[in-house]
């Protein structure tokens, strides 16, 4: 399975799959307590040799955790604005989901939050719910847990990708805004490249995060094969992405490369394509010393199931037409949100099959996110899915995409939309599931 976007056009892109905490090798923490989180005004350096540009930040913590640990975490909001905490990609945690069951946190106050993480994978936690327009972007934090399983792997790293709109003098205009004169800009891990050394025949696994506001793009590692382990946090079947691994806004993916030397050990580019053009953004060497073993290891077994179900059931599904993009009736704006005044997009009894068909009926590629599940992306004729689980998807203009999930977590639960431009607001709706 390929996905070559590096010869295609935007439209591949966007049609495309839809689908570290920075820079460190995953050590989860013993004991837990109450680590603190804070969203509070931070500096960051997006330019080399320029001034710092002001943002909002979630800081405080590494979200590091082994599976089967309980998250306690403490939250404070530093900001002038009210927030909520957006936990991408964690199942069936209803206590933690914004909006239907946590409200925002005003200015200077605090809350807890009690994640039962039952599930390994790369996730993310943003501050971007109610951000649309506001005096600063912002930036989250990757949650990762680790296996119960150890990997065989010698390096466990996290990239965490943002983009930024910056005036010229270094201040950063906000998504959901109009950016004019502004100039994009890509950071990594929150520098504006990314290197890396490896030892020959070296084993890394790199957790890929988008959190790219509004754009699908994609990574190349050149010389060297990425074979996606994960999307969104859950395992899938390996394959090599020879094209490029594709990551919607939110997006996150799991590759594992096995170093080799280059000749005259020259560095690999790190190539980012935002559907326009490939840009380098980083590079990857390998080191000129004595290989860290003889050969490479083994291929790798797929990693260990998160328990979703082997078989879903389409005969028997509930299905539903979701439509988006221009005006899309009954989403509306996160800060207008109340469920209790406006009606599910559906409703369905708790262990039922949903197919949900997306259809884009916009000018502008669509990301939907589903909050609480994963999905499978399902064939044309609904008759087999893709192998792998995801929580977003991007969806191209005028196009129709079905995906279909397990009703497993009862309760009610966002599903959230964007069109792919900066100025696109993001639009929520619930469901119900009972």
């Amino acid at each position: 399975m390929a996905h070559d976007i590096f010869r295609t056009s935007r439209r591949a892109v966007l049609g495309g799959l839809g689908a570290a905490a920075l820079g460190m090798a995953v050590s989860p923490a013993t004991e837990r307590g109450f680590p603190a989180l804070r969203a509070a005004p931070s500096l960051l350096a997006a330019r080399p040799r320029q001034a710092d540009t002001p943002i909002w930040a979630l800081a405080g913590a590494n979200l590091m955790f082994k599976q089967g640990e309980r998250a306690k975490l403490g939250f404070t909001n530093e900001l002038p604005v009210p927030v909520v905490l957006n936990w991408r990609g964690l199942d069936g945690i209803l206590a933690s989901e914004p909006l239907v069951s946590r409200s925002a946190i005003s200015p200077g106050a605090g809350d807890t939050f009690d994640l039962p993480l039952r599930q390994a994978g790369t996730y993310f936690c943003e501050l971007a719910m109610l951000g649309d327009g506001r005096a600063q972007p912002t930036r989250g934090l990757p949650l990762i847990v680790a296996e119960r399983e150890p990997i065989a792997l010698d390096r466990d790293e996290t990239l965490l990708i943002e983009d930024w709109q910056l005036r010229a003098d270094g201040t950063a205009v906000a998504p959901g805004t109009e950016p004019k004169d502004a100039t994009p800009v890509y950071t990594f891990n929150g520098k504006p490249k990314w290197d890396i050394q490896l030892g020959s025949n070296e084993r890394l696994r790199i957790r890929f995060v988008s959190a790219v506001q509004r754009s699908v793009i994609a990574l190349k590692i050149e010389d060297h094969d990425c074979l996606v382990v994960a999307f969104d946090g859950q395992p899938s079947e390996p394959f090599v992405a020879r094209g490029g691994v594709i990551l919607a806004p939110g997006g996150r993916a799991d590759v594992l490369i096995d170093a080799k030397a280059t000749p005259a050990g020259a560095p690999s580019s790190i190539l980012l394509h935002d559907g326009k053009q490939a840009r380098p953004v980083g590079s990857l060497r390998v080191s000129n010393a004595a290989p860290l073993r003889p050969s490479a290891l083994p291929p790798p077994r797929s990693l260990p199931s998160n328990g979703l179900p082997a078989r879903l059931d389409l005969k028997g599904a509930l299905r539903v037409e979701l439509l988006l993009g221009k005006a899309p009736p009954d989403w509306m704006a996160p800060a207008s949100f109340a469920a209790a005044g406006t009606p599910p997009a559906f409703r369905v009894k708790a262990g039922r099959t949903v197919v949900l068909a997306l259809t884009n009926r916009s000018d502008l590629g669509i990301v939907f996110h589903l909050h609480g599940h994963h999905f499978r992306l399902l064939d044309r004729l609904d008759d087999g899915w893709k192998p792998f689980w995801l929580d977003t998807l991007a969806i191209d203009a005028g196009q129709t995409s079905r995906i279909a999930f397990a009703a497993e977590y009862a309760g009610r639960w966002l599903m959230e939309s964007v069109a792919t431009d900066w100025t696109a607001p993001r639009l929520v709706r619930w469901f119900s599931i009972e």
